[in-house]
């Protein structure tokens, strides 16, 4: 996940924030991920992506703000791209 987070967040800053990996925009951190004791989660900190992907969302297991994936094969790759590709062009709000 880092890979593609550094691939696709070009002009974003990879820091460490709350123990994970978070990419940052003029100090505003909008993407973060962790692997926790029962899944892997991806924090999406945009509300206007996350409102703009609803519907490819709406099957997913998602809290607030964050992505949880069960096991590492799990992770939905394609849909992780997509989201840092609709994160990347511009800044937004965060939650």
């Amino acid at each position: 996940m880092r890979e593609l987070c550094r691939a696709e967040l070009t002009g974003f800053t990879e820091v460490m924030a709350y123990g994970m990996p978070a990419y940052e925009r003029d100090g505003v951190a909008e993407i973060a991920f962790a692997s926790q004791k029962q899944y892997i989660s991806f924090c999406l900190m945009r509300g206007d992506v996350q409102d703009a992907f609803a519907e490819r969302l709406a099957g997913q297991d998602m809290g607030k703000g964050c992505l949880r994936f069960c096991k590492p094969e799990r992770v939905d790759l394609d849909l992780v791209r997509d989201l840092l590709r609709a994160t990347a062009p511009a800044p937004g709000q965060v939650c």
